[in-house]
């Protein structure tokens, strides 16, 4: 069974790369870099092309993050709300991605891709803030060929290991398939699981912007944290009356002095 489907890894190499770092990149929870690595193990041999595997991974890589990005562009931040809800990640990865990009700007996504949450996250992100589709392209593209020439290299150099691996798994029959697909499924669940988890807190310690108001008229006096980034406030400068402007970092000076029994509520993107 395992031997079939090297076969058609080899058959159909580079149509297969394409396929995966295109659905990983689009965001569905199918990993790349483990068939990055065993492509480059087989180029190794000259079963398959080095240049066609890398050409095929950054090409898809562009084209899946350009429609994401495409999509920022179009619909500004909301589009970030909808992958939320469509991702695996924590909504959290919104907030720590918009501070990364806020600090390094396009040149985060040379690294974006080795950060979980910020590869999915970023392209949207740049659409949004407007940034040059040039621009965007030329960053992605080189982020794109760094990780993916991360993976194959990795595969090239171990070869030797990689090589005995799959010949255990060959001789596992079956069963190696069962194990490769329990692996992944064991993945899937556990960010699932990590998300649901975090959904869960944060509905208990979520209020809405009416219910903000109507302790505000009753003179309960909140205090409010304004922590969106600086590139969000430029683009939305209206706040809330009141509120304090403060980065992530700065929250546990400026509450340092305040009451434990005060509410606090902060809001950010």
């Amino acid at each position: 069974m395992l031997r079939r489907l090297i076969d058609l890894l080899i058959r159909y190499g580079t149509a297969f790369v394409a396929a995966n770092v295109f659905l990983e990149q689009i965001g569905a929870p199918v990993p790349a870099v483990p068939t990055l690595i065993v492509a480059g193990a087989l180029t190794r041999s000259g079963a398959l092309s080095s240049t066609a595997i890398m050409a095929a991974a950054v090409g898809s890589s562009i084209v899946a993050d350009w429609i994401w990005f495409a999509l920022g562009r179009r619909y500004g931040y909301k589009i970030l709300k909808t992958l939320c809800r469509i991702s695996l990640s924590p909504d959290s990865c919104v907030r720590e991605t918009e501070a990364n990009f806020d600090r390094w700007g396009m040149k985060s996504l040379l690294i974006a891709k080795f950060i979980p949450g910020f590869s999915t996250i970023a392209p949207p992100l740049a659409g949004a803030t407007k940034k040059s589709t040039l621009q965007f392209i030329l960053y992605d593209g080189a982020g794109a060929f760094i990780w993916a020439g991360t993976a194959v290299a990795t595969g090239r150099v171990f070869h030797h290991a990689i090589g005995r691996i799959l010949e255990y798994l060959e001789n596992l029959g079956g069963w190696a398939v069962v194990l490769v697909v329990s692996l992944l499924v064991i993945v899937v669940l556990f960010k699932w699981w990590q998300r649901a988890r975090f959904l869960r807190h944060l509905r208990m310690a979520r209020i809405g912007v009416e219910e903000l108001k109507d302790l505000i008229d009753r003179g309960s006096n909140p205090i409010i944290l304004d922590v969106r980034t600086d590139a969000v406030k430029k683009r939305y400068p209206t706040r809330i009356p009141g509120a304090i402007v403060a980065s992530s970092e700065e929250v546990p000076t400026r509450i340092a002095g305040i009451s434990p029994d005060s509410e606090i509520v902060l809001y950010c993107t």
